[in-house]
């Protein structure tokens, strides 16, 4: 497929750019890569292929959620700029 000038110029009216003149010939051949790389793509042969899901079969691994007692909590909150209740306070995020 052959992009001409006049679609890039529709395109770029579309997306609300403002090309100049002289940048035209550079969308032009950028645009048509694309274009010709989706081509490779689409007409790659696919016949007799495995279904895959993933590239690899790793896992999510999970750790045990435990609650773990930090004693120092003065130095936790020195930087807090609010705390309560021993707490960081943050603003409501609604």
């Amino acid at each position: 497929m052959q992009v001409s000038k006049e679609e890039i110029l529709h395109i770029a009216n579309l997306a609300h750019l403002e090309i100049e003149e002289k940048e035209i010939d550079n969308y032009l051949s950028n645009l048509q890569d694309i274009l010709n790389f989706a081509n490779i793509v689409n007409n790659a042969p696919v016949e007799n292929l495995d279904i895959t899901i993933g590239a690899n079969e790793a896992k999510n691994m999970f750790r045990k959620d435990e609650i773990q007692i930090f004693e120092d909590n003065e130095s936790l909150l020195q930087n807090a700029v609010e705390k309560e209740q021993n707490m960081f306070k943050i603003p409501k995020v609604l």
